[in-house]
């Protein structure tokens, strides 16, 4: 059993489409389970549609509007008028329609798990149908079916014993199998859950570890993974094997590679992981697997903008010892600041922060009296794995350097 992810880019209008049925005609339909995302950005345009249905008195119809003319416009390029999938989109936009109009909730996760699924729902019946169209039987699965969670709405935690035997019960594995990514079921009621950021890569790993698959294939619109960002630095190189280990160290530094939970379960059964380009079919992309640490042993660059360099220290002028630092990650929770970087010194402590949810200003406030609070804002933070003294001075070049931090393999830099 093979696993394919296909993401939102991939199957963004009706040539992504027809994209996929080339991707899956070139590498066999046999064995193979697909995972798909949502379609282009739809997982916005529903985030938006739950954000103006939670507003009092706020229209929500241009929101409804638009996600329906995206999907329909696709269908209608792919199908003549009379095909039995306009019934099923149909169908499924009465039933977010008729959520929509009978809810009671007012638990906004709880709301958003219920309609954000749609877009998954939409998708892969477009293509499941799209691929039967053009020869290619296929089955299509309701994975809220198959994966099993509690109820931590919009992070849900997965039941691996309940989800393994759904696996083994209800997926042929000889066939071709259609799927959505990054939504699933609470095992008590039954009611839609999700999985959280980079969900339906972690779909195609929950899968993968529960069928015992010979690999998963992550389509993407690059080449592989490389060791830099071609936005930002030219010449970026492809990486073409890479571990588990160091594909973890990389995400946990913000790279845009596999996010870790994705990686575990693939890991535990030393499952590899391939990245690959949906374009350029002829080409091997990227593995990731238990072999070589990283191939080409080269530095790999990752970029954080628009953080936050804080440093703080007593007001007294004492040392800033586990108790103050305990207090101050007491703080950093309360107002969902991220901790990417951390110094300490005996009179003052940085830490570089990611302020997500415009909290800064309230935390900044609450702790002025207890403390005395230097910041940056709008700094940029580099990472460097594996670095050399080269790729230190490139980095250094860029503007004035405000916190330098070296280990072994890793280099840190605020700009």
């Amino acid at each position: 059993m093979r696993v394919f992810k296909f993401g939102g880019a991939s199957v963004k209008d009706a040539l992504g489409v027809q994209n996929t049925l080339r991707v899956l005609k070139h590498e066999g339909v046999q064995n193979t389970l697909v995972v798909v995302s949502a379609m282009g950005k739809m997982t916005n345009a529903f985030e938006k549609l739950v954000a103006t249905y939670t507003i009092p008195e706020k229209e929500i119809d241009a929101a409804y509007a638009f996600i329906l003319d995206y999907h329909l416009k696709i269908v209608s390029e792919l199908f003549e008028k009379e095909a039995a999938v306009f019934s099923e989109i149909e169908g499924l936009f009465d039933q977010l329609k008729s959520f929509l109009e009978t809810n009671n909730s007012t638990d906004y996760n709880f709301i958003y798990d219920q309609v954000v699924c749609y877009g998954e729902l939409l998708a892969t019946k477009i293509i499941s149908a799209f691929l039967a169209k053009n020869g290619i039987e296929n089955q299509w699965i309701d994975i809220r079916t198959i994966i099993k969670t509690d109820q931590d709405y919009r992070n849900a935690n997965v039941n691996w014993e309940a989800t393994k035997q759904n696996c083994s019960s209800k997926i042929d594995t000889s066939q071709l199998c259609i799927t959505q990514g990054f939504i699933s079921a609470d095992e008590t009621n039954n009611t839609t859950t999700t999985l959280g950021r980079e969900g339906s890569d972690f779909t195609a790993g929950i899968l993968a570890y529960c069928l015992d698959a010979e690999s998963v294939t992550i389509w993407k619109d690059v080449v592989g993974v490389l060791n830099a960002d071609p936005r930002q630095f030219i010449d970026p190189i492809l990486l073409e094997e890479i571990s588990y280990q160091e594909a973890i160290e990389m995400a946990f530094y913000g790279a845009s590679v596999i996010h870790p939970k994705t990686l575990k379960p693939l890991e535990n059964k030393k499952i590899p992981l391939w990245v690959r380009s949906f374009e350029l079919l002829e080409t091997r992309g990227t593995k990731v697997s238990k072999g070589v640490s990283i191939l080409p042993k080269t530095p790999c660059y990752i970029v954080k903008t628009n953080q936050t360099l804080v440093s703080i220290s007593a007001n007294d002028f004492s040392f800033m010892v586990e108790e103050n630092i305990s207090d101050l990650f007491n703080y950093f929770h309360k107002y969902s600041l991220k901790v990417n970087l951390i110094q300490n010194s005996a009179l003052s402590f940085s830490v570089c922060l990611e302020d997500t949810f415009d909290n800064f200003t309230a935390f900044h406030k609450e702790l002025q009296p207890k403390f005395k609070i230097k910041y940056n804002h709008n700094v940029s933070l580099y990472t460097i794995r594996h670095f050399d003294q080269k790729s230190l001075e490139s980095i250094e070049q860029k503007g004035t350097v405000l916190l330098k931090q070296i280990s072994r393999e890793t280099a840190q830099l605020v700009i």
